[in-house]
């Protein structure tokens, strides 16, 4: 409650499922400079207005802990399905790369971030590719893993401690088959760092939603997890997040190419 007002607005009255410090509502009443009263056990129709109050808390709370669950068993699904070695399934991290640009132009990268079993928006990045020939996505994957995997890497040599967004992460997502597979193998070796993180989500036959398979850097076969399995799903939400954030990056930055750097912006 003391959280909830701490911006002021607070009510004349409040109505509470529990009993609360008299000395807090008294502070209420300072910090608002407005008389509140406390009411725990009220009469109708305020107690049926407390009883939706309280199915409502209860719905919203289950809610919650059914997704997080559910994310939650993905994670371990992933984890286990690729045979990875993790102490602590909430710190498992994710980054997915993607490529996008229209015929060549305005090439952009982006690097999302899965995290404590969420996306982690705050930490998504994009990068301007630039000085690589149009529509050349193995260059824009060397160019964006250069970048966000260099600083990273000499750190590491130099025996720094990382954590958070500095850090490696346990999984390198990269959306594309072989050749971009590839493409981070080359830089990950000239990085010095462990081919084992790089997994490429390629296409099934036909293109079609499900029939993914992983490919991997370091010499081991490729995997189909098949089309209902759970660490599936949550590489296809991570890849589709990736691609979702490249593509509006991209738009954003052709639009403001094709008005002459943000003429109609100016006007």
């Amino acid at each position: 409650i003391a959280q909830h007002y701490l911006d002021g607005g607070v009510p004349p009255l409040l109505v509470l499922s529990h009993a609360v410090d008299k000395a807090l509502i008294e502070a209420l009443s300072m910090h608002s400079g407005v008389k509140v009263t406390a009411q725990h056990q009220p009469r109708e129709p305020r107690r049926a207005w407390l009883d939706m109050c309280i199915k409502g808390a209860s719905l919203r709370l289950a809610q919650l802990l059914a997704e997080e669950g559910s994310q939650r068993s993905r994670t371990r699904a992933l984890v286990d399905a690729l045979d990875l070695a993790v102490d602590d399934l909430d710190t498992f991290r994710i980054e997915c790369f993607d490529i996008s640009h229209t015929a060549g132009e305005a090439t952009q990268a982006s690097c999302v971030v899965f995290e404590d079993h969420r996306m982690q928006n705050a930490q998504y990045r994009r990068y301007n590719i630039e000085g690589i020939t149009g529509g050349d996505d193995y260059a824009a994957m060397r160019q964006v893993l250069t970048r966000r995997y260099a600083k990273v890497a000499e750190a590491r040599s130099q025996g720094a401690e990382l954590k958070g967004s500095a850090r490696l992460p346990d999984l390198v997502l990269v959306d594309g088959g072989r050749g971009q597979v590839s493409m981070a193998r080359e830089v990950f070796n000239e990085l010095g760092i462990d081919l084992g993180l790089i997994v490429g989500v390629e296409k099934g036959e036909g293109r079609k939603v499900g029939l993914e398979e992983l490919v991997f850097a370091d010499g081991r076969d490729k995997v189909y997890l098949g089309k209902d399995s759970a660490a599936l799903m949550l590489v296809a939400q991570v890849r589709d997040e990736a691609h979702r954030f490249a593509i509006t990056g991209m738009r954003a930055k052709r639009a403001r190419v094709r008005v002459g750097g943000g003429q109609l912006e100016e006007i």
